[in-house]
């Protein structure tokens, strides 16, 4: 059998490559660039940062104005991540993921045949983790911002109080799994709901019981969301509707600052999520397989290009779902993943041909025991912020608890509600996810910060479930393998492998003819998916120091704006 090399050799004299049709124009800016999937969002991040706010400010602040202007996703009912280079050197990462509820359990989500139910872990009460975002926004505030909890407040309560005007791209993803929800919960149709009747763009949409819970956190900090009355309306309708969140669950919920993973690349340093997300790892393992081929000289979404991408991502994905979960109930052997000998080994494993997931298992042998939302921050002295956070599926969980306001999530289907059996994403994960009281879900959110010189050079992350890894990762490839500008990069159209289903994921037009016909020959299979992910990404110029800023077109309410 030819070697992989001779053979990758012979692909690209047979196929040309495919060339991403799309000619975006990026934002750019001396000082500040914001970029949000949601105009208003971004705008309030450039006003802080013309304030003299610095990225974490003008993050909290965005954090707190998402929750208002793209409900189905920006939220404070839910958790996330929050990736911080500061300018005067060094990262810091504060995790706020979701815990599960202490009367939790691995079998929670079974009958009594032991079968998954479907539905449970997706909507409703059930469904709901302890959430994350107010204690996380707040401590990134409290530690490293400049500016007061008020003046970061002051927009997005105006934002819930006074309402704005729906844009169409505000609308697209009312109806559907929103309606169905505001037909069974009044509270959700009072705000949602246009008498019953789907929202439509040029509707001005207020929000005063988000308004006055705002109020309260901006009046008595994360204490008023986690030990008062706020807390108290959760547990109480989560009492009510079958749930098992208690008190105790909101009083002993805590942040925590962990180490962000770290990887080379084509001489960057990569910065990205550490475990509970599995974003990171898995990023750079995918990453670290590839960087032993020339991707730009065999071409964007070239046959070579696009099977080294799914064979790399093939096997990151299986040690993905094999060994990673929260740090405080499982060992991640991140190290060991990432390490030269390994990397070296997955590489030497991908053969001329199409690899078989079923064939793949996590290479270090047997473990010792829709919808999201991302936004990109950089401030003039060079301080940047990646974040991500969700509440999982668009609108969560689809409950609303009393008059707050803002949807729970449905963090708890990231667990494994049984092994083998796929989660909304699809993902086949194993034990080292399984449910236990207080645990934090894993997570594919992947913030990235990519350093070169040791200056921010990239910073990007994007939502879209098992997708963020990819996305990310084509981003990535798509300004450093490709030489895009930002705009191409965040417009190009996508793939994606994740071991299982063993199937290349494909939007319309990101595989050409040829070459998908090639692929097929050496044993892949295709499934067209419509586009996904919303990638928010910057690059700065090394020589010039101008900030350029994309907002992914597959939103169209998003921005990229900067000073």
């Amino acid at each position: 059998m030819r070697s992989c090399a001779a053979v990758l050799s012979g692909l690209l004299a047979a196929t040309a490559a495919a060339q991403p049709s799309v000619a975006a124009i990026p934002a750019l800016a001396a000082h500040g660039m914001v970029v949000t999937e949601q105009a208003l969002a971004t705008r309030v991040g450039v006003a802080i940062l013309r304030q003299g706010g610095n990225a974490v400010d003008a993050a909290v602040a965005v954090g707190y104005a998402l929750a208002v202007t793209d409900p189905c996703c920006g939220n404070i009912g839910g958790g996330g991540f929050m990736l911080i280079h500061h300018a005067r050197g060094g990262e810091t990462f504060i995790n706020f993921r979701e815990r599960a509820p202490q009367r939790a359990g691995k079998d929670m989500f079974l009958d009594g045949r032991g079968n998954v139910v479907p539905g449970r872990s997706t909507e409703g009460w059930l469904a709901v983790g302890v959430p994350g975002t107010v204690a996380g926004l707040e401590r990134a505030r409290r530690e490293y911002g400049t500016l007061t909890r008020a003046q970061l407040m002051a927009p997005a309560i105006a934002l819930a109080r006074d309402g704005f005007v729906l844009a169409p791209g505000d609308t697209d993803l009312f109806g559907g799994r929103l309606q169905r929800f505001a037909l069974q919960a009044p509270n959700v149709a009072a705000d949602f709901t246009d008498r019953g009747a789907v929202l439509q763009a040029g509707r001005r949409l207020r929000q005063p019981d988000l308004a006055r819970t705002l109020e309260l956190i901006e009046r008595d900090g994360a204490p008023a969301f986690y030990r008062g009355p706020i807390a108290r309306q959760i547990v109480a309708a989560s009492r009510r509707n079958g749930g098992i969140l208690t008190l105790a669950d909101f009083r002993s919920y805590t942040t925590e600052e962990l180490p962000p993973v770290r990887c080379r690349y084509r001489g960057y340093t990569i910065i990205s999520a550490p475990p509970p997300s599995s974003g990171g790892t898995t990023l750079c393992e995918i990453l670290s397989i590839v960087d032993g081929y020339p991707l730009g000289r065999y071409g964007f979404a070239s046959v070579p290009a696009v099977r080294l991408d799914v064979e790399a991502e093939r096997r990151a994905y299986a040690d993905r779902n094999t060994y990673l979960g929260d740090p405080d109930f499982v060992t991640n052997p991140v190290p060991q993943l990432l390490a030269p000998a390994y990397i070296a080994g997955q590489r030497a494993a991908i053969g001329a041909r199409a690899g078989r997931s079923a064939d793949v298992r996590g290479g270090l042998g047997p473990p010792e025991h829709r919808q999201t939302t991302h936004f990109s921050i950089v401030d003039g002295a060079g301080n940047a912020v990646a974040l991500t956070y969700t509440i999982n599926d668009s609108f969560g969980a689809g409950v609303i608890a009393g008059r707050t306001g803002f949807f729970l999530n449905d963090e708890m289907d990231d667990f494994t509600s049984k092994p083998g059996v796929p989660n909304l994403y699809g993902l086949v994960q194993g034990s080292a996810d399984a449910v236990a009281p207080g645990k934090r879900p894993l997570s594919s959110m992947t913030p990235t910060i990519a350093l070169h010189n040791g200056r921010v050079a990239i910073v990007a992350g994007s939502p879209g479930g098992s997708r963020i890894i990819t996305i990310t990762l084509s981003v990535l490839q798509n300004i450093i393998d490709y030489h895009m500008n930002v705009a191409d990069a965040v417009a190009a159209p996508r793939f994606h492998h994740q071991w299982l289903p063993d199937d290349i994921e494909v939007e319309p037009n990101a595989v050409a003819p040829a070459t998908r016909t090639a692929l097929r020959a050496l044993g892949y299979s295709f499934v067209q998916r419509d586009p996904w992910g919303v990638a928010a990404a910057i690059v700065i110029d090394p020589l010039t120091g101008v900030r350029s800023g994309a907002s992914d077109p597959r939103r169209r309410s998003g921005l990229a704006l900067g000073f």
